[in-house]
Order: structure tokens, then sequence, then C-alpha cells
């Protein structure tokens, strides 16, 4: 049940969005809307350099043919992990767990090109079935991607990427008959905000929802 202090309504209109202190705005903007997914994203460019970088924005895109995107803000500095998967043409997503959220946060620090994250963390540097992009080692859940396409949202500047999966490794103890995952028994966590860090816990699998009939548990 719904703690009763939330009840308590905090209001903020559209002008007072606008006169807060930018890390304020960025900081209720970013949690408002709910936990979001923790993901490092590998990449390398022509020359052999590695780059490390977490996100909160990989979505689903589709699964026929298989696709997830991310937002990248806009190219006003220079964004490694962009011009990698320029130069490559492909990337890895993997996904953060609960015993490797401070390297996976420090990866979020403005290093030159030719540093790599992986060297400044205990995160490791892996290579599977000669795919070009770096993979997480301590990384439960890795997915090879190649980049497919950009769009941009000209309302800020920043650009949703495209990429097709093409390599999934998995635990293979998570995996159901249906092809679902139980992400709970990875450690997988979640973001709320732009910094902080949550264990999510499975609370119910429902079935596929049909009007006028009960909602029905599938665990």
């Amino acid at each position: 049940m719904l703690d009763k202090k939330y009840f308590s309504l905090k209001h903020f209109n559209i002008e007072d969005l606008r006169n807060m202190p930018s890390r304020y705005r960025a900081h209720l903007i970013n949690s408002c809307t709910g936990y979001k997914s923790a993901n490092l994203l590998g990449s390398k460019s022509n020359t052999g350099n590695s780059n490390l970088a977490i996100f909160n924005s990989v979505i689903h895109i589709g699964s026929t043919p298989p696709m997830l995107g991310f937002i990248l803000r806009p190219l006003t500095v220079k964004r490694n992990t962009y011009s990698n998967f320029k130069e490559t043409g492909f990337f890895t997503v993997n996904q953060v767990n609960k015993d490797i959220i401070e390297d996976a946060h420090h990866t979020s620090a403005s290093y030159e090109v030719d540093i790599s994250e992986f060297s400044k963390t205990n995160l490791t540097e892996s290579y599977l079935d000669n795919f070009l992009a770096p993979y997480v080692k301590e990384s439960a859940i890795k997915l090879g991607c190649s980049y497919v396409n950009e769009y941009e949202i000209k309302e800020n500047g920043c650009l949703l990427i495209i990429g097709a999966i093409e390599h999934i490794y998995l635990p293979d103890n998570i995996l159901k008959e249906d092809g679902w995952l139980q992400l709970d028994k990875t450690s997988g966590i979640a973001v709320n905000g732009l910094d902080a860090y949550a264990l999510p816990a499975l609370l119910g699998r429902f079935g596929y929802a049909k009007p006028n009939e009960p909602t029905k548990t599938i665990l």
C-alpha cells in the first residue's frame, strides 16, 4: 500500500521547471519518470582504442527483427562511443549488476580518446566469437550489436541510435521455456535518476490480458 506521506503533493509548473538551477532540474526530470535500465556500451575505434560508457537510456525497439535503441546527447563535444560505432559499425550492450556499480558509474568520467575506461576500472575487456567490439566480462547479459540508423530529436539535438542485436550471451539458469529472462537472478540493477542505483525484486508475472477476464499469474 502506498505510504500516506506521498499524498501530500509537491507541484512544479512549467515556469518552476524553467527557472530551476540546471542540475536540480536534471535530477528531477531524470527521476520523475521512474527507474531506468543500466548498461555499459562497449566500442572500439579503427585504431584499436576501446571505450566503455554507462547508459541509462537503452530501450526495446522491436523483436522482429531484434533491435534496441538508446539516446545520445548532442554532438557538441566529442562522443567516443558514437565515433567508434560510426567508424566500425559495432558496439556491445552489457548489463550492470550490483557487484560492479562503482566501476560502471566511473565510466561516465570524461577520458581522452586514447584512454580506455577498462584501464581505469576493474572491469575486464572481453572478446567473444570474433566480434569487433569489447564485452564486459563481469556482466551477466551481453549483447553484440551493429549500428543501423540514427534519428535527430530536433527539439533538443539528441540522437536516437538504432542497433541490431546480433549476439546474446546470458546465464542458462535465467532463461525460461517461453524465452522470458528472470532478471532478478542476475542481480541486475536499475538507475534512479542520474547517479543512484537500485536492486529490483520480482513481484509477479502475469499472463496476456484479455477484456473482461481476471488477471492471471503465470509464475
